[in-house]
């Protein structure tokens, strides 16, 4: 029987469909295992072939713990909200929803194609009611939650609003925008408008005004990774900073619970320091600055408040409140020009940026310890977001503020002994405190830190900045709260109703909200977002509806859970199947996410868990990020100023242009003139200079992208070369958290290995030959060292070694003529994970009835592998002249006497008597004579 690869993948995937194969359901009597790939965004260009790597990975792991008993849970879905499908609408005027289901198919084709063990049945889709209801669900619940300080959790806003209507604000510690404090009579005596105000300061989901990344062209904020260089990833237009009133979530308020939840995991370390950087955990103290002749103040937060002393200006950050406060009437069209710069930039791009830029504004704060009046300046590194936007600049211990201060040719002040500070700025983590105060300004009862270590000096600062009510000691976070709002159609709708111009909530009984029709999926002549077009978009009272939408990482925070139990109408996940699978023990993805996604589905799902909706505290138990594959580009040589084209060995010879040309017409970087000449009408007429009879191409490793003609379609390869040889090679190509290119010159070899492994089975003339023979030892050995390397292997995910592995199995069973079927279905079990429709096959030739899914993975019994001889090299005064094959467990004298008898040995021995005979087991006869 020929191996027929399309005959027998197209067989094995409609038996596995026919027969629910994949389908899962709880099981007690089994242990569960929960793997979760990072969902797609379905793009109208479909899958290439870097994107099914991590996929694949999954896969592999999946069916392997199903083989080794596990009730594996292996979905998969799609993130189908997004800005790409609402602008090809504005661009086509066609529905999002239609290109979006139109792709959810492409997509759902090609991974079919590639032989997926997912279970299609728990399939969501992010932009389906029935999905989104729980979305709006859990924002309603975040709206009617605060956080609770002391208790480390959320609690019902009702909870709050008790306690204000009891005691005031005293003794509340709730996580918040702003202090505030009043009475219970005064909250009391407050009306409902206003009560609804204050509680916006505490609710977990808020709105707030708040700095953001706004289009206009595009009429809606974007996230950070939208924005480029100033300009709109998609499209390209300028994109501005802009203060708005946006939907928030009180991300910061879970800040030490984020941190303290990544000891809990099994994460990379490089990972997490990702997440713990942008948390950004740091203890320091808020020092209060007043300003000179004005009753202004304001205050300013330091992990070092022990530098104090060698503060020479003060940074606003360029977006900060208290800029436009500050800066004096001279100093105005200056500053504005300089604000209204800086909004082109982002937050990401202005912390990566290192040019030195700043104004004057005017003004001058005074030093609370040393009274000097010091000037403040505004610029793009300090940012509004982190701490207080103002900072205490200290240049000769901040490599930022020391530039700043070269730079404006401001004053540096050492305050460590011995620092030399002419070149660059000293890390003043350790020393002995100087200048703290300089000589000759001293004040009486003032604080002294000169003679201290560093530490001594941070503590001696902190309590007295306390006990003089010039600040306090705090801890801070970098971690932002999430920007909720996007100003387009295409995304959850909010429940949220306004009355008064204060929102509320829908009830939960109207869920779900529906996105509505809208004339055109652009903003409204007015401004306000799409929604703005929809006919009677308001409550059944009469009230309108918010005209925004939910951002695209709102439905992807808690889709985990929604696996678990997809068609529950009653609630988001049932407690039953919650407590079954609990969390995923194994999550694949790209680096891409680690500080949006993965931040915004912990805190997610730490919420969640407040609320006993989710039962554990963390969602991802062990995370995988996969690498990229590259493109391998091909070059074709124009000669200048003609329409001839020179192989690449010749092109030296001539004055050419190296132009892409589509990978898909190439191999093994030979292409295909005539292809090529049908390719594009421009080359219709192409003349060739070739070498050897071939025009040889050019190649570079690049990006993959359809500007480069260098995507490869999966469908291509699998049509050519079969599934089971795309799953293989993808992870024949390298370790799989690095990125790597493709190289379709590669593939023939997986593609050998596997018919050479169909012909263990059968004989040239399409007979099966397996026997029920015994095993010999040698056939024994080949096997169990598989077993052990691939199940060593998979719990690694060494995937690419796994597939040498196989390839060195298989050489080595063909050369033993095996036919053994204690030998082969064994081997097939242990290539079901990487080979899925081949082993599927091979499984049910052998006698199998049910599917190679359900075998049972083998087990490795050392007996087999242990050797009974020995090689050992043998040597004569320290050089090597022969070696000896010999028992493993034969005692070292006998060693010895077979040594020296060996017939190669006389001619070193040359008849004198060893001095000394050294035997290493196992290895070595060294004989000294």
């Amino acid at each position: 029987m020929e191996y027929n690869f399309r005959e027998i993948e197209k067989k094995w995937r409609e038996y596995w469909i026919a027969n629910n194969v994949y389908k899962v359901v709880e099981d007690e009597s089994k242990p569960k295992y929960y793997v979760l790939d990072m969902f797609p965004y379905p793009s109208g260009a479909g899958l290439h072939v870097g994107h099914p790597l991590g996929y694949i990975a999954s896969d592999i792991y999946s069916r392997y713990k199903r083989l080794q008993g596990f009730n594996v849970l292996h979905p998969m879905g799609y993130d189908a909200y997004g800005l790409p499908a609402e602008q090809y609408a504005i661009q086509t005027g066609q529905h999002p929803e239609v290109t979006t289901k139109n792709n959810i198919a492409r997509y759902r084709e090609q991974m079919d194609k590639i032989g997926f063990s997912y279970d299609w049945s728990r399939e969501v889709r992010t932009c389906e009611p029935i999905y989104y209801k729980w979305t709006q669900w859990a924002f309603i619940k975040m709206f009617n939650s605060y956080y609770d300080n002391a208790l480390q959790k959320a609690m019902p806003i009702a909870t709050l609003e008790a306690a204000f209507a009891a005691n005031g604000t005293e003794g509340v510690q709730a996580a918040c925008g702003e202090e505030l404090s009043f009475t219970a009579a005064e909250w009391n005596a407050k009306p409902e408008k206003e009560k609804q105000a204050i509680l916006l300061n505490y609710r977990i989901a808020y709105l707030g005004d708040t700095m953001v990344n706004w289009c206009p062209k595009l009429g809606t904020v974007l996230a950070n990774d939208e924005v480029s260089e100033g300009l709109s990833v998609r499209g390209g237009y300028p994109v501005e900073q802009k203060v708005m009133r946006q939907w928030c979530l009180r991300v910061s308020a879970y800040a030490q619970r984020l941190l303290d939840g990544l000891d809990e995991i099994d994460w990379t370390e490089s990972l997490k320091e990702t997440q713990k950087n942008w948390i950004g955990r740091s203890e320091g103290a808020e020092m209060n600055f007043k300003v000179k002749d004005s009753d202004l103040s304001f205050t300013v937060f330091t992990t070092r408040a022990d530098t104090i002393y060698g503060v020479t200006f003060m940074v606003l950050a360029p977006e900060s409140e208290l800029t436009d406060l500050l800066t004096t009437d001279s100093q105005r069209a200056e500053v504005t020009n300089y604000v209204q710069a800086t909004k082109k930039k982002t937050e990401r791009e202005r912390i990566a940026d290192r040019r030195v830029t700043g104004v004057f504004s005017g003004s001058y704060a005074i030093n609370p310890i040393t009274e000097e009046a010091i000037p403040v300046w505004i610029s793009d590194y300090v940012l509004a977001g982190y701490g207080t936007g103002a900072i205490m600049a200290v240049p000769a211990h901040d490599s930022r503020d020391y530039a700043f201060a070269k730079h404006f040719d401001l004053p540096i002040i050492p305050l460590i002994e011995g620092a030399d500070v002419s070149e660059e700025s000293l890390d003043a983590k350790e020393g002995i405190m100087m200048n703290s105060p300089r000589a000759g300004h001293e004040i009486e009862g003032g604080l002294v830190l000169n003679g201290l270590q560093v530490k001594e000096a941070i503590a001696k600062t902190k309590a007295y900045i306390a006990e003089k009510g010039i600040g306090r000691v705090k801890v801070n976070f970098r971690l932002r709260d999430a920007i909720f709002s996007r100003q387009r159609y295409w995304g959850e709708p909010f429940p949220v109703y306004y009355k008064e111009s204060m929102p509320y909530m829908l009830d939960e009984s109207k869920l779900p909200l529906e996105l509505p029709e809208v004339d055109k999926f652009l903003p409204t002549e007015q401004g306000e977002p799409p929604l703005g077009r929809a006919k009677n978009w308001v409550s059944d009272e009469g009230f309108p509806l918010e005209l925004c939408t939910m951002p695209g990482f709102a439905g992807s925070s808690a889709y985990y859970l929604r696996y678990m139990d997809p068609q529950n109408t009653e609630a988001l996940v049932s407690k039953k199947a919650n407590e079954y699978w609990r969390n995923v023990d194994l999550y694949i993805g790209g680096t891409e996410h680690a500080t949006g996604h993965l931040i915004y589905s912990r805190f997610w799902n730490k919420f969640l868990y407040d609320l006993g909706v989710a039962c554990e505290n963390e969602p991802f138990k062990k995370l995988i990020n996969q690498g990229m594959i590259q493109g391998r580009s091909n070059f074709v040589y124009r000669i200048k100023e003609t329409n001839t084209f020179v192989s690449l060995n010749l092109k030296d010879q001539y004055e050419v242009t190296p132009i892409h040309v589509d990978v898909n017409i190439v191999s093994n970087d030979v292409l295909d003139i005539e292809a090529f000449r049908n390719w594009n009408p421009e080359y219709k007429t192409a003349e060739f200079i070739l070498e050897d009879g071939k025009y040889v191409c050019g190649w570079a490793v690049e990006k993959m992208s359809k500007s480069m003609f260098n995507v490869v379609n999966p469908d291509v390869i699998v049509e050519k070369f079969g599934a089971d040889t795309l799953r293989l090679y993808e992870m024949f190509l390298g370790p799989l958290e690095q990125s790597k290119p493709w190289d379709t010159n590669g593939i023939d070899g997986v593609h050998r290995f596997l018919r050479k492994l169909w012909g263990l089975f059968y004989t040239n003339d399409d007979q099966l030959q397996v026997t029920n023979e015994e095993p010999s030892a040698e056939e024994l050995k080949s096997l169990h060292k598989l077993i052990k390397k691939i199940s060593f292997d998979i719990e690694h995910f060494s995937f690419n070694t796994s597939v040498s592995a196989f390839m060195i199995c298989v050489n080595e069973l063909s050369a033993l003529k095996c036919r053994k079927r204690a030998i082969l279905e064994q081997l097939i079990t242990l290539l079901a994970p990487f080979a899925p429709h081949t082993a599927e096959e091979l499984w049910h030739v052998l006698g199998n009835e049910s599917t190679v899914c359900d075998a049972q993975w083998p087990v490795c019994n050392e007996a087999y592998l242990v050797e009974n001889t020995a090689t050992y090299v043998v040597s004569f005064n320290g050089k090597a002249r022969f070696n000896i094959e010999l028992p493993a467990d034969m005692p070292a004298g006998e060693v010895e006497k077979m040594a020296l008898a060996h017939e190669s040995a006389a001619k070193w021995v040359e008849g004198k008597t060893p001095k000394k005979v050294i035997v290493v087991p196992k290895k070595i006869v060294n004989i000294v004579i």
